[in-house]
C-alpha cells in the first residue's frame, strides 16, 4: 500500500473511531478490526454513521462538522 493510502486509510480509521465511540466510554465495536476493511469499505461505513446522527446539540454538530470537511 502506498503511503497516501495508508495515510487515508489511517485517518479514516481515527474518524471511524471516534464516531463510534461518539457519547460512549468505549466504541461499541473492536476499532481494530475496521484496519482490515478496504478503503471504499470505510468511506462507506463513515457515511452512515454520519447519516444515522438523528437530533443534534450545537455541540454536536460543531463536532460532527470536522468529519465532513473531508468528503
Amino acid at each position: 500500500m502506498d503511503t497516501e493510502k495508508k495515510q487515508s486509510k489511517e485517518k479514516l480509521l481515527a474518524e471511524i473511531e471516534k464516531l463510534i465511540s461518539y457519547g460512549r466510554d468505549e466504541p461499541t465495536i473492536n476499532p481494530a478490526l475496521l484496519a482490515y476493511l478496504e478503503i471504499d469499505d470505510l468511506i462507506s461505513t463513515k457515511k452512515k454513521l454520519l447519516e444515522r446522527v438523528g437530533k443534534l446539540s450545537e455541540e454536536d454538530k460543531e463536532w460532527l462538522e470536522q468529519f465532513k470537511k473531508y468528503e
